[in-house]
């Protein structure tokens, strides 16, 4: 569908006049942040996590702080039986949703039990896979008995809630409820225009305290190049930019920039259902040797990131000292060559009369992700393996031979790595499976004791390394732009797959 962008004029001439919190009229004109966003098919948190309009809509049982530490959220206490594996969990009195309605427990079991269940065919299906059963003493009260011991469990738990009243008998994929949500965050739906712009207005009822920005409108321009030129123009007040349109903001009056650190890497998904790679699954070491990371993250990120070698490079158990595939093209010849691949006079390596050589789908909207695949490609070109970029419509997971993706958590190390590289979980989008990597990532998440994770968790990492799903490429940061009047943003939060976090605090950010 064609993407429509729209002035900011008729959406704010749309807006209804707002009142003060406790419903004294407010004393000045309401205050607007309006955000530069990709476009929205729907809104639904239970199947798609990274999306940063889930944490103004809605709220979790437990919650992240700027430290990123589990914190209570929905619920104000919990217990844990760790010899039954049983979690109690209290929720706060008074929590309402956005349609009136008291928030209850059998809110919390229909949410998990509906990510459970198979049919509705959820990624993060894999974070509650040992939960085994889950009971509502009473409308405050949520226990959830375990198989056996999740050291993840709590960071699972700041999943969003959603309403059984409004949800219950509807298609947790396609239910119209989706395109007009109701949770219990700092914020809540008022108006959603299609291709647009949505538009949110404050939860005067919010647990947390009554926000101060009155209406927070998600203004639909999906690329780099017009948001920032939306920025200048003073149509947007806050984007994510690429390196390139953000560094032109540096140190301009009336503009701050936050140039923030993630766990978001970036690297080359191989299709294991492909044909191509069950045949050649041998040379991928010679793919991830011929990268020139830091050359990447020079000329396309301007030196904002860092070369990947591992998921866990921003987490507590990443492990140093395993492979790294370092910048080595003549190890890269010495891998082809051995596998019995030699050079054509295309300048490519042919292998078995084949030409050695695959596709990289790019997803369209993200320069960066982009300009990454195009220089990686280059590189493989350089080193004698005929790869070139596609940007498709749409990505076809189970088709393409290659894919530039994007992964990363801030979080416990369990988190996008047992449902990502775990054989069959609801995010391997690769058809990766090894045995070992398995075994390890299960043990990790069984132990509470942070020397035995620390132990699995560097065998998982060499396990990775010697049988790669990924050419690791980089970290990269996230680079927000802000007009100068916006206060409140925390910027040393360590941010998650595209930047999302930023809005952990927004109940407290201001316009001055």
């Amino acid at each position: 569908m064609k993407k429509r962008l729209f002035s900011l004029l008729p959406a704010l001439a749309l807006t209804l006049a707002l009142t003060a919190c406790g419903g004294a009229p407010a004393a000045n004109a309401p205050s607007t942040l309006v955000y530069g966003s990709a476009d929205y098919t729907r809104i639904n948190p239970a199947m798609d996590e990274h999306c940063e309009i889930n944490a103004l809509l809605f709220n979790g049982l437990t919650a992240h702080d700027g430290e990123n530490q589990v914190v209570p959220g929905l619920a104000e206490r919990w217990d844990y039986d760790e010899n039954a594996y049983t979690y109690t969990f209290h929720l706060r009195e008074g929590v309402k949703w956005h349609d009136g309605q008291p928030l209850t427990s059998a809110d919390v079991k229909f949410t998990i039990e509906a990510i459970m269940d198979p049919e509705n065919g959820a990624e993060n299906a894999p974070n509650y896979e040992d939960v085994e059963e889950i009971t509502t003493p009473d409308q405050q009260t949520v226990v959830f008995q375990l198989a056996g011991p999740n050291a993840a469990f709590l960071e699972y738990m700041t999943m969003a809630v959603l309403p059984r009243h409004l949800l219950e008998g509807e298609d947790m994929q396609t239910s119209s409820f989706f395109r007009a949500p109701v949770g219990t965050g700092p914020y809540k739906l008022e108006r959603w225009d299609v291709g647009q712009a949505i538009v949110l207005v404050k939860n005067e009822d919010y647990y947390l305290g009554c926000p101060s920005i009155d209406q927070i409108i998600f203004k639909i321009v999906g690329d780099d190049n017009a948001q920032a030129v939306q920025l200048e123009s003073g149509e947007l007040d806050l984007a994510l930019l690429d390196p390139r349109n953000a560094q032109s903001f540096a140190g301009r009056d009336g503009f701050t920039c936050y140039d923030m650190m993630t766990a978001d890497y970036r690297g080359i998904l191989f299709n294991f259902w492909n044909d191509y790679w069950i045949e050649n699954r041998d040379l991928i070491p010679a793919v991830c040797c011929a990268i020139d990371r830091q050359a990447i993250i020079d000329s396309v990120l301007l030196g904002q990131g860092m070369a990947a070698y591992s998921p866990l490079q921003r987490n507590i158990y990443n492990n140093e000292n395993v492979e790294r595939y370092g910048y080595a093209p003549a190890r890269a010849k010495e891998i082809l060559e051995s596998a019995g691949c030699v050079m054509g006079s295309s300048g490519f390596y042919q292998r078995n009369g084949q030409e050695v050589g695959f596709v990289i789908s790019v997803m369209a909207g993200e320069q960066d992700r982009i300009d990454i695949a195009q220089a990686a490609a280059q590189q493989l070109r350089e080193a004698g393996i005929h790869c070139t970029v596609e940007i498709p419509a749409k990505i076809d997971w189970g088709g393409q031979m290659a894919g530039l993706i994007g992964w990363g958590s801030p979080f416990d190390a369990d988190d996008h790595t047992y449902k990502v590289f775990g054989t069959g979980k609801g995010a391997n989008y690769s058809g990766y499976s090894n045995e070992k990597v398995d075994e390890y990532l299960t043990l990790a998440r069984q132990s509470s004791d942070s020397s035995l994770r620390r132990e699995y968790y560097a065998k998982f990492q060499e396990e990775l390394a010697a049988d790669p799903p990924y050419a690791f490429i980089c970290y990269i940061d996230a680079n927000y732009v802000a007009k100068s009047a916006v206060k409140g943003i925390a910027a040393n939060t360590v941010l998650g797959h595209h930047g999302v976090g930023i809005f952990w605090n927004v109940h407290e950010w201001t316009i001055e």
